[in-house]
């Protein structure tokens, strides 16, 4: 009940904000009845916390003998800290919008409250039917955003190759409930069958960008701030829940080759992101970076890992995204992020690197390595007053908003480092962590004196990651077109004036190998 009635709020919300904008667009008070609901909404996850574990089944579908499985979501110590990272993410970005150019802007407040109400079903989604279902609702909803803004049909393009890898995601993940059904048992996420894991994490790298290496998100594309995060890191969060409910009991033996591609990923996407001229151009190199993270921890037996570095993906990402304006303490306040993702004990990702992988040597080093680029970038995204507008001109209610908003943000990560869940209050594995924040400070200390390592400019950044990426994709967006064309000419024939012609001939051709099959002994 309790989940029922928080995702109500969610819908209520969204249904009210829509009412607002088209009936009374000149309404004072719309901003303030955001972050009421906003507030209303946070307040019930942490309820949540003292109530675990709460579980929603909705009735089966008729018919019953069709419809074996019915929707299912969970709360648990392992869903928890998603659920109240992207509620602390939502109410952050309705705070911050005080501070936007497009204020009030009621209807991306209103999409923002139903994306939140669906990353938290995702989040929850207890088998596979309820992943598949919230996942296809969350790619629409993100693909029609972006088509929205989208002028140059080769950007439309571009969009829907990135849709199909999140189908390939999807199907990935049908693909692992069937063999979940073979084995005997239907596909749920507490007990995940070991012939079905890898399947799983398949699906997630797909929709992450990560294995195969690709940016989740076709660049250029204009999203604001406060929508723009909300959109993407949701996206992440609903993607890398999966990898935290698979239990290390079940992580396959043949995992190793994916862990040493995905760390490679994930060194790839910090040196990008470490790299990159600003925090929104860098956004995507962040997500895969802290995907591939949480990939190499749930193949490496730690799925706390792996929640770990999603909550930091989405409340240290959401902190630094958010970040739009210059103020001298707030920014300082910002190294909070800075501790949270350094995987020191004590931390929010103290677990991260508490893995097998990092006992290993090749890939051990790895990690570290990406890790100190994350860290690194971080560190240099954060600091950065010039790029920045004036805070000192806002009145003081909106400096207020604003404030609270990117502290709520901080405080969270600093929360969940010592309370609500399993990874809570963890000593870590201190060495790597160590060495990552050594490198992480030679790095950036290496910026202003090594041109390899100078930022790049905006207009060096390429489309798509690599070339060999590039050129999957672009075989991939052929074959799509290839396969239209010869829809296309299958269509025309068959509507054109011999299309009465070709029925019949396959008419006859059905009926005559119907009866050579009744003939045969």
């Amino acid at each position: 009940m309790f989940i029922l009635i928080t995702i109500l709020e969610f819908v209520m919300l969204a249904i009210a904000l829509v009412v607002i904008a088209w009936q009374r667009p000149q309404f004072r008070y719309t901003w303030l009845i955001a972050v009421g609901g906003g507030f209303l909404t946070w307040m019930s996850i942490l309820i949540w916390q003292g109530r675990v574990p709460i579980r929603l089944e909705l009735p089966p579908w008729e018919p019953v003998d069709i419809f074996l499985e019915t929707l299912s979501f969970t709360v648990d110590r392992t869903t928890w800290p998603f659920v109240f990272s992207i509620t602390t993410l939502l109410f952050a970005v309705i705070l911050t919008a005080a501070i936007r150019e497009n204020f009030p802007a009621p209807l991306p407040w209103a999409a923002t409250f139903v994306l939140g109400g669906l990353g938290i079903l995702a989040v929850l989604a207890d088998n596979a039917l309820s992943l598949l279902m919230v996942w296809a609702a969350i790619d629409l909803a993100e693909l029609a955003a972006q088509l929205r803004q989208q002028e140059v049909e080769p950007s439309s393009e571009k969009l829907m190759t990135v849709f199909a890898f999140r189908l390939a995601g999807l199907g990935m993940l049908l693909w692992a409930s069937m063999v979940s059904i073979s084995a005997g048992a239907f596909l749920e996420f507490r007990s995940v069958p070991p012939q079905a894991a890898i399947f799983i994490v398949l699906a997630a790298g797909l929709r992450l960008g990560v294995l195969p290496l690709h940016l989740p998100y076709a660049s250029g594309v204009d999203v604001r701030r406060g929508f723009g995060s909300m959109l993407r890191l949701v996206s992440a969060a609903s993607s890398l829940m999966i990898l935290a409910r698979i239990p290390a009991s079940t992580t396959p033996l043949a995992a190793s080759v994916l862990e040493l591609l995905a760390a490679i990923a994930a060194v790839y996407a910090g040196w990008m992101w470490f790299r990159s001229p600003d925090e929104l151009s860098a956004r995507p190199y962040w997500l895969i970076g802290f995907a591939s993270m949480a990939i190499v921890s749930t193949l490496s037996g730690n799925p706390d890992g792996a929640i770990a570095w999603g909550c930091g993906l989405i409340l240290v990402g959401g902190a630094v995204f958010l970040t739009s304006v210059y103020n001298g303490w707030l920014n300082r306040l910002l190294l909070i992020g800075l501790w949270g993702i350094s995987a020191l004990p004590y931390s929010l990702t103290s677990a991260g690197l508490a893995t097998r992988g990092a006992q290993s040597i090749p890939l051990g080093a790895l990690l570290v390595i990406a890790h100190a680029c994350l860290l690194a970038g971080y560190y240099r995204h954060a600091m950065r007053p010039s790029m920045r507008k004036n805070l000192a001109a806002a009145d003081r209610v909106t400096i207020f908003a604003y404030a609270l908003g990117i502290s709520l943000l901080l405080v969270s990560i600093l929360l969940l480092g010592i309370w609500g869940w399993n990874g809570a209050l963890r000593f870590g594995n201190l060495v790597p962590a160590a060495v990552g924040g050594i490198l992480a400070v030679l790095l950036y200390w290496s910026t202003s004196r090594f041109q390899l390592l100078a930022p790049i400019r905006a207009h060096w950044i390429r489309p798509i990651t690599t070339s060999w990426t590039e050129w999957f994709s672009r075989s991939a967006r052929d074959l799509y077109l290839l396969l239209g064309r010869v829809s296309e000419l299958i269509s025309n024939a068959l509507e054109g004036e011999g299309g009465i012609m070709w029925t019949l001939l396959f008419l006859v051709v059905l009926i005559s190998l119907f009866t050579q099959g009744l003939s045969a002994p």
